[in-house]
């Protein structure tokens, strides 16, 4: 990271990591729920997700438009620090990714971003730093979706706008 802007552009766009996944598990169901990575760098990142079938183009719209109205409705953004074994009773394994958190890790930072009813937006297992709501974190404008499909992996390539 060279300049200070950088690092605040990577929690900018590391938030709308969070705010992405819970629209595209909205938007694409139950099976789009498990990550297989991300990647972050400044105001660029990917959230590539488990998925069956490469989405429509209507598909993606949806998912930027409600990704964007719940980063315009500001949602408060939660990091909870809790024992392991807590975090898997209240949670459940949604808490994790295809990369597995390493079994001697026995706390865990729990990012928790809830909707406007208080139902869970995205709920996950995160070390990295986050804004404390969505608002600041711009827009997110989805870039070329790319389908692997002897993988079975979506990647959603995304940048973070003012």
């Amino acid at each position: 990271m060279s300049g200070s802007g950088d690092h605040r552009d990577e929690v900018r766009t590391h938030t709308a990591l969070h705010v992405l996944k819970g629209a595209v598990v909205r938007v694409l169901g139950e099976g789009a729920m498990w990550t297989a990575s991300t990647y972050v760098e400044g105001k660029h990142g990917r959230l590539v997700v488990q998925f069956d079938r490469k989405p429509s183009e209507e598909e993606l719209k949806a998912i930027e438009e409600l990704a964007n109205s719940r980063v315009a409705e500001d949602l408060r953004v939660e990091v909870l620090r809790m024992p392991r074994e807590e975090a898997e009773r209240v949670y459940g394994e949604v808490v994790y990714d295809l990369f597995k958190v390493p079994d001697e890790v026995r706390e865990l930072h729990i990012v928790v971003i809830r909707d406007r009813d208080g139902s869970l937006w995205n709920v996950n297992a995160c070390n990295k730093q986050h804004l404390p709501s969505t608002g600041p974190v711009g827009r997110i404008r989805l870039g070329k979706a790319r389908f692997r499909h002897a993988k079975k992996l979506l990647e959603l390539p995304f940048d973070v706008e003012p």
